[in-house]
């Protein structure tokens, strides 16, 4: 007779990461791994993947590790074996959510969405949360912020338009296009 043991797959994680980019592909393999586990549906894991990447990109180019100062720059750490970093987590409610949050040490100005050019590099990032997400936020804490991004893991919260309304950037993709023949 074989015994099979059930390996609970947690629905929530928590994980502590470096601050820079060596740590978002970790985190997004292991968000990945953990939906996956839980069969949320691909386009959701596909969603929430982005979503993590670009809230932990956002994390370690604008703001301070969690261990930093107020005083000093982002990405700036007093002690190199000081083990500073982000905090990535992620957590499947009883009511079909899916929070995806990261939280770091605050940085010079608030996380908002950017109205880029269309030939701007960078500034997308929290306009891809919002257009992905069913809501979306920012929490302040004593010497850390998280940003954060709700997303429907069951099927009656399919429907963005139902909840509160979102920050929408307009983006006009006909206007570079009007002088062609």
């Amino acid at each position: 007779m074989a015994l099979v043991v059930a390996q609970e797959v947690p629905t929530s994680s928590t994980m502590a990461l470096s601050h820079g980019p060596m740590g978002v592909a970790e985190a997004r393999r292991r968000l990945r791994s953990e939906l996956c586990a839980h069969e949320v549906p691909e386009p959701v894991v596909d969603d929430a993947v982005l979503i993590l990447s670009e809230l932990l990109s956002n994390s370690y180019r604008h703001a301070r590790p969690l261990c930093d100062g107020p005083d000093e720059e982002p990405g700036e750490v007093d002690d190199a074996a000081d083990p500073c970093g982000i905090r990535a987590a992620w957590r499947i409610g009883d009511d079909g959510l899916l929070s995806v949050e990261v939280t770091d040490g605050g940085g010079p100005t608030r996380p908002l969405p950017a109205s880029p050019s269309l030939t701007a590099r960078g500034g997308r990032g929290l306009g891809i949360v919002s257009n992905l997400s069913l809501r979306w936020g920012v929490r302040d804490g004593p010497g850390e912020v998280t940003v954060w991004a709700l997303l429907p893991v069951r099927s009656r919260h399919a429907r963005r338009d139902d909840l509160a309304p979102r920050l929408d950037i307009p983006i006009d993709f006909a206007d570079p296009f009007d002088g062609l023949p």
